[in-house]
């Protein structure tokens, strides 16, 4: 709290404790409220009274706190903090607390209820001093100003602020619900809150992470309980490599030219082109013996892919070797074509040959 601050605070106890003792003695005070009183401004100005009907419910406490709550949860909303909630309620707290207990102590009537003339009225069951509607105008209105981000913001909301109190306090006088002493001792209690507020800063620091550790608490365990999403769209089926007859499709073929292996257990077939191939006591050398696997009933069903258990072994291809090229049968140098004839000779021609028997020797 800045030292101007608490200056003021400090004369605001001053005034508020000047007035109750005032009330207490019947001092000079006491004589001002019976004649404000006696004088019914309501009567000479009735022109004014539908009018002020309406604005003194910019006192009421609950109008006001649910305008006034209805901004700041939107600011809140917009900062992501709840302090300026937290302040507006920790001030109404206060607020309701200490004039509610000097209300109940002093039991003052109000100007419509007074019972003899001169007299203070205290200790008579009343409750209207301080003025509840001037003090909640003070407070309600002076929390806009408080919670002002920019100077400018700060010294217009205060003016609103300060008129809507002074109204208020007027306007009560003028319907005759209170007296001036009540009105002064409300303005006192007001600003008693609005000056304190600093001093309850830290409570309300940890009233904040207290809300924002909850609410983190209430996400996660929001995110915990919700159900996972399910798919409703149908798996497409994937395409069938066709077999027909138990045999494999061309990518399980053997390569080489020979008729395509039927799948083990297949048949007769299968079992035929077996023996032929591996005769009986000769040991299977080249191919080991693929497993037997159930033939499927489905003659679309997939073939297993090589490599795979239960697959047949995979072919393996040699890399061709080049042709060797003797020295004999290379071209000469200069001649085109890089054959093993010469060139010129022609390929048609037979080559002559010697006789056969004993008229070639």
């Amino acid at each position: 709290m800045s030292r101007h601050r608490r200056v003021l605070f400090g004369s605001t106890v001053v005034l508020y404790a000047v007035i109750v003792a005032a009330v207490l003695l019947k001092s000079i005070l006491v004589r001002v409220d019976w004649q404000v009183m006696l004088f019914r401004p309501y009567k000479q100005w009735p022109e004014y009274h539908a009018f002020l009907d309406y604005f003194v419910v910019l006192g009421q406490r609950a109008p006001t706190a649910v305008l006034v709550a209805a901004w700041l949860g939107w600011r809140s909303w917009r900062q992501r903090t709840p302090r300026p909630l937290l302040i507006l309620a920790l001030a109404l707290l206060l607020l309701n607390v200490s004039v509610g207990a000097v209300k109940i102590g002093l039991g003052r009537l109000g100007p419509h209820y007074a019972t003899e003339v001169g007299s203070a009225e205290l200790f008579a069951g009343g409750d209207i001093f301080p003025s509840g509607h001037t003090a909640n105008a003070v407070v309600t209105w002076g929390i806009l100003a408080y919670l002002a981000s920019t100077p400018r913001a700060r010294r217009m909301l205060s003016l609103v602020a300060a008129f809507a109190a002074l109204g208020v306090g007027a306007t009560t006088v003028y319907l005759g619900t209170h007296w001036v002493s009540d009105v002064l001792l409300g303005w006192a209690a007001g600003l008693l809150i609005l000056l304190g507020l600093p001093w309850c800063e830290p409570a309300i620091a940890r009233a904040e992470s207290l809300v924002l550790e909850y609410r983190e608490r209430l996400r996660a365990l929001r995110r915990r309980q919700a159900p996972l999403p399910v798919s409703t769209a149908s798996p497409s089926p994937a395409p069938a490599l066709g077999r027909s007859n138990g045999q494999y499709s061309a990518a399980g073929h053997r390569s080489g030219g020979r008729s395509p292996r039927p799948y083990a257990g297949a048949g007769a077939a299968a079992d035929e082109e077996s023996a032929s191939e591996h005769p009986e006591g000769e040991p299977h050398a080249e191919e080991p013996a693929w497993p037997a696997e159930p033939q499927p009933s489905d003659g679309a069903a997939v073939p297993p892919v090589p490599g795979t258990p239960g697959a047949p072994p995979a072919r393996v291809h040699h890399t061709a070797r080049p042709h060797p090229v003797r020295a004999a049968e290379r071209a000469p140098a200069g001649q085109g074509g890089g054959g093993r004839r010469p060139a010129g000779t022609d390929r048609t021609a037979p080559t002559p040959t010697a006789p056969l028997g004993p008229r070639g020797k």
